[in-house]
């Protein structure tokens, strides 16, 4: 039997992305409608903005449209309101006039929500640009680049190719994206080239100091009461070496709490000594359970959500079940228990 928890063997690398062919791309098309996934984290709001910005830049028309609200912590990153609500803000049979979709930091249909079923009908040119390992056929052409730290550092490959400018508000959005996405630069995705790149955003005119206080030191007491409640009743197996915890709707409600306020909770239990892998149960407001995995060890979180029909990355991955709290848990720590034997 192998070591529990040991990285598997390595598997060669992803070819790199065919710059050349999505400048070509991006130059040959007119209007633009980009999206992203459902429950944004900042490197897709970051990275769809810019993207939309970069594009703009280059004389073409860019619009965003998305299945979800911007979750209220982070509508600082998008003051404009440039990110339109499907169903509300565009309705499906009137959205605005575009020639590419671009699907930024996901390809997988069950990310999407209702702009899947605009992604399936439209005769436009369709392009991914994602960092993801978990993908589905989307019908588009794939740009992705495993190896990246974010989609943001995606974008800014983009951006140069496309000879765009790095323009201070552009840079802002991306070091959001590079910053999250690396856990502030804590995450075994950061290197050394992270970290240049962060100061070339920093030089291009993103304010680290001012960026931190809108993301981690503007919390409402709702979500500080959640995730005491989340913490409280935290409980590991596996001799400490799994976490796990779980937030249900009557937390929200209790707490005055928003979906978003669960947002990174998973992280902190990580905080824990001895810990290799973290799980969290999010109970949705439609029936159902998010269920979000961490590692810090050699086991693969693209692969066990792949289990439950989600994906992502091999150090963070996310997937959902429709079950109730008893049996969902059961069969999540069941998968993780069996991966880290």
């Amino acid at each position: 039997m192998k070591e529990a928890c040991q990285p598997s063997a390595a598997t060669s690398p992803p070819a790199p992305i065919d710059w050349p062919r999505f400048v070509d791309l991006v130059r040959s098309g007119r209007q633009f409608l980009l999206t992203t996934h459902l429950r944004p984290d900042c490197d897709a709001l970051g990275s769809t903005l810019a993207m939309a910005a970069i594009v703009e830049q280059l004389g073409k028309a860019a619009s965003i449209v998305a299945a979800f609200d911007v979750p209220p912590r982070f509508q600082f990153l998008d003051p404009d309101k440039k990110i339109q609500r499907l169903g509300r803000d565009a309705a499906k049979d009137r959205l605005p006039p575009f020639d590419v979709l671009m699907v930024l930091d996901t390809s997988a249909w069950a990310q999407l929500g209702e702009m899947g079923d605009v992604i399936r009908s439209t005769s436009a040119r369709k392009l991914v640009l994602d960092h993801h390992i978990s993908a589905d056929d989307l019908g588009a052409e794939v740009f992705r680049d495993t190896r990246a730290e974010a989609t943001g550092r995606l974008v800014y490959e983009a951006a140069r190719h496309l000879g765009a400018a790095l323009t201070p508000r552009i840079a802002t959005l991306l070091f959001v994206a590079l910053a999250t996405d690396t856990g502030w630069f804590r995450f075994a995705s950061t290197t050394a080239a992270t970290y240049r790149l962060a100061g070339q955003l920093t030089e291009a005119g993103a304010v680290p100091d001012a960026l931190y206080r809108d993301l981690y030191e503007n919390d409402s007491v709702g979500r500080l009461q959640l995730i005491g409640r989340a913490m409280a009743r935290v409980q590991t197996d596996l001799n400490g070496r799994l976490i796990y915890t779980w937030i249900t709707l009557d937390d929200f409600a209790a707490c005055g709490a928003l979906p978003s306020d669960s947002e990174d909770v998973i992280n902190l239990t990580l905080a824990v000594g001895g810990t290799e892998a973290a799980v969290i149960l999010v109970e949705q407001a439609a029936g159902g359970f998010k269920i979000s995995f961490r590692s810090r060890c050699g086991l693969d979180c693209a692969r066990l959500a792949e289990q439950f029909g989600g994906g992502g990355h091999r150090a963070a991955a996310g997937a959902f079940l429709p079950d109730p709290l008893p049996l969902a848990r059961s069969k999540v720590l069941d998968a993780v228990r069996a991966a880290m034997q």
